[in-house]
């Protein structure tokens, strides 16, 4: 009667370490939500463009606050079934004129940015 319940802690054992190996076999969808940018995307972009030009460009913001019209927020998270979330943030700020001014975030201006728009 011994190796029963040898073999029942065993199968005990086997199944509750093995939750993290049945977890992975289950189907998880990503999830991908907000603005999908692209390195080439931000190359795109020059001082002094206009918003127009730069929706055109980059698509339409996530977030436009009230009170704050010339700060745009483009926002993307990426959840991948069974890894961590990915989230990449651009913050692109125009002038009082509504012309392109500065770049923040987890992109790099590209290297003609600074070349004004005539």
């Amino acid at each position: 009667m011994g190796w029963k319940k040898f073999a029942a802690v065993a199968l005990a054992l086997g199944v509750l370490s093995g939750c993290s190996v049945l977890d992975r076999l289950v189907y998880r969808i990503d999830i991908n939500q907000g603005n999908y940018l692209e390195q080439k995307d931000i190359n795109q972009l020059r001082l002094g463009m206009s918003k127009e030009q730069v929706q055109y460009i980059l698509g339409t913001p996530m977030l436009i606050e009230n009170g704050y019209p010339n700060t745009w927020y483009y926002v993307y998270w990426h959840k991948p079934g069974h890894d961590a979330a990915i989230e990449k943030k651009l913050v692109v700020r125009f002038s009082e004129s509504g012309k392109l001014a500065l770049l923040e975030g987890d992109f790099k201006p590209g290297e003609q940015f600074a070349e004004m728009l005539q």
